[in-house]
């Protein structure tokens, strides 16, 4: 039975509606790399800081305190249960049984989620969790879905019974306009990428629902293991940008930073393979990775360009791959960089039959209420939120990106690393999800 957001949404009035139920409410890739970290880096402190790219937002004057430390710690009291254990250990992930060795999944049993530090500052909220690499990069996406979420309930709040009906039928009949128009891409391959930034977890839900049942076996699964596991459906993801932040904060010298995105590479092979061998070329620069990356990268299934113009990313990726003697019709290319209709329709007809696409839809999915609420305001609109790494044993950990407006970190350090990887190919544009 399909649930009645309007219905939920309006009664709000109990004294606490958590937003995040469940430690598998998370992105399937947390749990991937948390293994690696576990076995490899169990001994590497890092914390890791809410940035709101979105500054004309001011968060701490839209969400009340009490409220988001309620959600925080209502966050931390949560264990993964005996069923999801059960499941994450029995189930079938990419081909692969036994993805989670059991160690790893005896050591879950205990997890619970570290503290954290907040604050206001100038109109924003100063969220950090510091402690063990194992634990605080759990908190990336329930402290994004928290924060969203109740940036989403103030918005609604004392809206009518009536008004909110409206509203979730219009994003409703415009997301199904998508999927209409989606139907005519026959050899799509589209998944759910949309947890970190959705309006809330029940819409992410519907919007899943409505995938499976309106594009059927071309939409290929949800990043969100809780979602996946409740659908049947398979859980999707790979590695983060953390992973090679984290190795290059560690470097003691110039050149291990510089072989510091290999390293991890390296290190992720020794843990998974086939369709999980997806590079994430961006976090120092596409063209910086590309020209000292080793022949053996070349050998992987594919890459997940995120920073630049899906177009001309993949025309790079692409020209490597055959300047490394690779038939591109083999790879594999993942969008998944504020992807919506639009991009996806063109993106799709461009490389099609040139490389195997997938596509990862995200916050243009799950957030995306523009122009569908019968009342006047902008507070649904979507906000780059982002909780990044930002330093691993008390050393400063850098972003680059392909886009100077996604870069993160201290500037002096910012400036050593564009010394180390160059600027070559890094465009600024408008970050707006």
């Amino acid at each position: 039975m399909l649930t009645d957001i309007a219905t939920r949404v309006h009664n709000h009035g109990w004294r606490l509606d958590p937003i995040v139920r469940s430690l598998l409410d998370t992105d399937f890739y947390k749990l991937l790399m948390l293994q690696m970290i576990r076995n490899l880096h169990p001994d590497v402190t890092a914390t890791f800081a809410l940035i709101n790219r979105t500054a004309s937002v001011r968060l701490a004057d839209i969400i009340d305190e009490a409220e988001l430390r309620a959600q925080l710690d209502h966050a931390r009291t949560l264990r993964f249960t005996p069923k999801e254990l059960i499941w994450l250990a029995g189930n079938s992930f990419y081909g692969k049984t036994q993805m989670f060795a059991p160690d790893f999944i005896a050591w879950l049993a205990q997890f619970r989620l570290p503290d954290y530090e907040l604050r206001k500052v100038e109109g924003q909220y100063e969220l950090r969790f510091e402690g063990p690499w194992t634990h605080t990069t759990m908190w990336e996406i329930p402290a994004l879905a928290i924060v969203n979420e109740l940036r989403v309930r103030a918005a609604l709040k004392d809206r009518g019974r009536f008004a909110l009906d409206i509203l979730y039928a219009r994003a409703k009949a415009k997301l199904w306009t998508k999927v209409e128009r989606l139907r005519m891409l026959p050899d799509l391959a589209l998944s759910d990428f949309g947890t970190r930034r959705r309006h809330g977890f029940l819409w992410q839900r519907w919007c899943v629902e409505a995938l499976k049942e309106g594009l059927g076996d071309r939409f290929i699964g949800t990043s969100n293991i809780l979602l996946a596991m409740d659908a049947d459906l398979e859980a999707i993801g790979t590695n983060a940008h953390e992973l090679p932040m984290v190795l290059a904060a560690l470097s003691d010298d110039d050149k291990s930073l510089a072989q510091a995105p290999y390293a991890v590479l390296e290190e992720w092979r020794s843990h998974y393979g086939g369709n999980l061998l997806i590079a994430l070329p961006d976090a120092f620069g596409t063209a910086a990775f590309l020209r000292e990356a080793p022949d053996w990268v070349a050998d992987w299934t594919g890459f997940r360009p995120d920073s630049l113009p899906p177009i001309p990313a993949g025309e790079q990726i692409i020209a490597w791959w055959q300047a490394k003697g690779r038939d591109p019709r083999t790879k594999r290319l993942i969008f998944s960089d504020g992807m919506d209709v639009d991009g996806i329709e063109t993106v799709y007809r461009h490389f099609h039959g040139r490389v195997r696409m997938s596509f990862g839809w995200g916050t243009n999915l799950t957030n995306d209420f523009r122009d569908c609420a019968p009342f006047d305001t902008d507070a649904l609109d979507p906000i780059s939120l982002v909780c990044k790494v930002v330093e691993a044993n008390g050393r400063p950990a850098v972003k680059l990106s392909d886009n100077p407006a996604k870069a993160t970190g201290d500037p002096a350090e910012i400036a050593r690393y564009l010394r180390i990887f160059g600027a070559q190919g890094r465009t600024q544009s408008t970050v707006t999800v």
